[in-house]
């Protein structure tokens, strides 16, 4: 007796009618990836379930014009030769246009070259979300020199910008308005040359510095003391920005990544949005937020508003704001580098895409190819080796609602201009990303991919060294201490 399924195709090619596993059989898999991802566009033109430049075929006995072509019928003659019938000659046994293993094969090829052109159409499509900016035309005056260390590799210096660009549905949450021109959020990676450890040093916008001559449209603006700091990214852009940070700490800048508002929620809900603690109630209903005390999982707008709004969370100030920008970056990483996202392609299609259509970045990270070879780097530094720290400060004598950096910073700078990691007194105060929520829920479910969760002997709070060399009752009284800082914050301690 025939296989079933055998003979369920061969019975289809007889009636001409097709069953919904063919339908389904006949799609590219990418190009449902596509309709999935941008509702309905597929490489070159295709419908959904062409192949490129082809539009999609209505099914033998469909109605449906969306319909793609169906798989090719395979004739299946019977199991056994058909009995001669009685007094007259044997019927000879019908001839097999194509073997199982030819139409296998030649299924195969076309898969191979539908996927191919597929992967190709991604790849120019993400290069093209990208926008490229050759900032180091716009910089003023000389640039520090790039310190030559030992290691495998030359240590990284990207400048992380959030363009407070408020023109995207729903991004008016502060009650602002207009295009880009403001910059709140400023955070120096440092990637070490061994790859062994990262650092994201965060400055505060109300850092009042000295700011250096810079050149926008062909007009250079003098330098200016006593400035704001968020005023460099008002006045030239990302290229004032960076030669800030250069005159400010004597790092050469690498590269540069700005992300705007519309991005940055896009990409949160990609991922399904991101894994938060907080402390107490959150009721600031005047900016359309109300989320209860405890771990929840935000995205959208709530997400947007958890990193930029100030008011009705912690206590309010700019410098708490800064420590949730760094706690949620590193659960939004954990969420990223989870096998949850990492194997579902429609997932890590669509944090592509969304992450590619709001980023400026300079030439050195203008395609994908490069951009992955910069993100390889970080492929053995687990979670917990990513630490976030902001530049140590203190209010400004002069002005209460501003701050200074001490010689503290200077120190920072020093170690991480020479490619040294920080020490435990530095760091005391950090916010590691294998420590956060993300990271946790990911470590509970066994999730995370390989390096990415905290190693054994890590804190469980998102401090990683809050009580680093410190014992007994000294010991607790630095736990209370940053416990109530946290608190401050909006984060659970």
């Amino acid at each position: 007796m025939p296989e079933p399924h055998l003979s369920a195709l061969h019975s289809d090619e007889q009636s001409g009618s097709a069953t919904p596993e063919q339908d389904s059989a006949a799609y590219d898999p990418y190009a449902s990836l596509y309709a999935d991802v941008h509702g309905g566009a597929a490489p070159n033109g295709a419908a959904p379930g062409g192949s490129a430049g082809t539009p999609a075929a209505t099914s033998a006995g469909s109605s449906r014009a969306d319909v793609p072509p169906t798989v090719p019928r395979i004739p299946v003659p019977p199991s056994s030769p058909s009995p001669a019938p009685a007094g007259g000659k044997r019927r000879a046994e019908p001839k097999r246009r194509h073997t199982v293993l030819q139409v296998l094969g030649a299924t195969l090829i076309v898969l191979v070259l539908v996927t191919g052109l597929g992967m190709v159409y991604l790849y120019r499509h993400l290069n093209g979300n990208l926008t490229v900016l050759n900032a180091n035309d716009e910089i003023v005056g000389d640039r520090p020199d790039k310190v030559a260390v030992e290691g495998p590799h030359e240590p990284l210096n990207i400048l992380v910008m959030g363009e407070d660009s408020r023109d995207c549905k729903g991004c008016d949450i502060d009650g602002l308005t207009g295009g880009s021109g403001r910059s709140d959020t400023t955070i120096l990676l440092h990637l070490s040359a061994d790859r062994r450890h990262a650092y994201g040093v965060s400055i505060p916008r109300d850092t009042i510095v000295d700011r250096p001559e810079c050149k926008t449209d062909d007009r250079v603006i003098p330098a200016a003391a006593g400035q704001m700091w968020n005023a460099a990214y008002a006045v030239g852009g990302p290229a004032c920005t960076i030669a800030q940070v250069e005159h400010l700490s004597g790092i050469r800048i690498d590269h540069f990544v700005v992300v705007d508002f519309a991005s940055f929620r896009s990409m949160v809900d990609a991922i399904g949005g991101v894994e938060v603690c907080i402390p107490q109630t959150w009721d600031d209903r005047s900016h359309g937020i109300y989320l209860k005390a405890g771990t929840r999982r935000i995205s959208g707008n709530q997400a947007l508003q958890y990193v930029r709004i100030r008011h009705g969370i912690g206590n309010g100030s700019d410098l708490g704001r800064v420590q949730r920008q760094q706690a949620f970056i590193g659960s939004m990483a954990a969420q990223v580098l989870s096998s949850n996202t990492l194997t579902n392609p429609v997932k890590v299609v669509k944090f592509l895409d969304a992450a590619t259509k709001g980023l400026t970045v300079d030439k050195g990270l203008g395609n994908l190819k490069k951009m992955a070879g910069i993100g390889m780097g970080f492929k053995d530094i687990g979670l917990n080796k990513i630490k976030f720290i902001t530049a140590p400060w203190e209010y400004d004598p002069s002005n209460p609602n501003r701050v200074v950096l001490t010689p503290a910073a200077e120190k920072v700078w020093k170690r991480l201009r020479n490619d040294k990691p920080l020490t435990k007194a530095l760091t005391a105060s950090a916010i590691d990303a294998g420590s956060t929520p993300g990271a946790k829920k990911a470590k509970k479910s066994g999730s995370a991919s390989s390096g990415s969760t905290s190693s054994p002997g890590s804190s469980s709070s998102p401090s990683s060294g809050s009580s680093a060399g410190t014992t007994g009752s000294e010991g607790g009284s630095a736990d209370e201490a940053r416990k109530q800082q946290l608190e401050e914050a909006g984060l659970c301690a």
